[in-house]
């Protein structure tokens, strides 16, 4: 569909560039120095890498070094650089060379999908050309074919020629995730056993309860209290020593959270749908593990109970 060309590729391990700033009509506060880091790209990369020109327009092949110094921002430099103004036709200056702004890419992530959103940059690589860049291509077909159909025209270029070894960027983005999807993994299998420990350790109290309540259940079904009633009665007990453990626990979620915000994409410290389901899920294993013993307790006896 598309091929373009980049300095450094998103989420690989090269580092950025970085440089100080002066940026036309913005007044730095006291010891406020602006920096940001920034990619050197050449045309087509935002259509080929998926990121939208939400302002503007993309580069051009015209942007090379005989013509003025270019450059694209993304939203949150605009926003801080520029507060309440329009950023395009702007400029700014980087290594004793002004720039203007021509267009504002919506932010992205650069090296991990867990990243907040910082001041970023671009310029175009025909005005700032390096002898170490990444090749990008984005297509529908299979990865295999590209990288052999590549393989075979840089080898038609130069036989001596190898080209260096490529992969999809899904998998530069799961190898650089795999520390944060290992610790997830790790996280829920632990939380999905102290779930159903939670739930042993809620039979076994119940069980325990309905033993030691045979004559006054037994009592209660002498009087005429019903199979259902006695089933309301050992779940409701049952529900509410889960209701003291489930706000206990949304105290202590609360509280501990923050731990884990470098596992967190997309979902919010206190998302209430996470918290919703997580109620769901537990009252629902807290009905399961109080109905045995409350089935239990409506097949007693009521004769054999008043004489124990």
């Amino acid at each position: 569909e598309s091929a373009t060309l980049n300095r450094v590729n998103p989420f690989s391990y090269k580092v950025y560039s970085s440089a100080p700033l002066e940026i036309d009509g913005y007044q730095p506060a006291p010891n406020e120095q602006p920096t940001s880091e920034y990619n050197e790209v050449a045309e087509d990369y935002f259509a080929t890498i998926g990121i939208p020109i939400v302002s503007g327009r993309e580069f051009a092949r015209t942007d090379d070094e005989r013509s003025p110094p270019v450059a694209i921002i993304n939203e949150t430099m605009g926003a801080k650089y520029w507060p309440g103004k329009n950023p395009l036709g702007q400029r700014l200056k980087v290594k004793d060379r002004w720039m203007e702004i021509v267009g504002i890419a919506k932010n992205a992530n650069y090296r991990t999908k867990l990243e907040p959103p910082g001041p970023f940059f671009y310029v175009p690589l025909r005005q700032n050309f390096g002898v170490q860049n990444s090749l990008l291509i984005r297509t529908r077909e299979k990865p295999g074919a590209i990288m052999n159909a590549l393989a075979r025209e840089v080898h038609a270029l130069d036989p001596n020629l190898a080209p260096w070894p490529a992969s999809p960027l899904q998998e530069q983005i799961d190898e650089k995730s795999y520390s944060q999807r290992l610790a997830v993994t790790l996280v829920s299998i632990f939380g999905a056993m102290a779930l159903f420990l939670a739930a042993i350790g809620l039979y076994a109290v119940m069980s325990y309860s309905v033993s030691q309540g045979t004559r006054e259940l037994g009592l209660r079904m002498a009087l005429g209290a019903g199979t259902g009633d006695l089933l309301r009665l050992v779940i409701s007990r049952g529900l509410r020593l889960t209701t003291a453990g489930i706000v206990i626990g949304a105290i202590a979620a609360l509280l501990l959270t923050r731990l884990m915000s470098n596992l967190l994409y997309k979902v919010s410290l206190r998302d209430p749908v996470s918290y919703g389901s997580a109620l769901v899920v537990l009252v629902g294993v807290a009905l399961l593990a109080c109905f045995l013993p409350a089935r239990r307790a409506t097949r007693i006896d009521p004769v054999r109970a008043l004489r124990t």
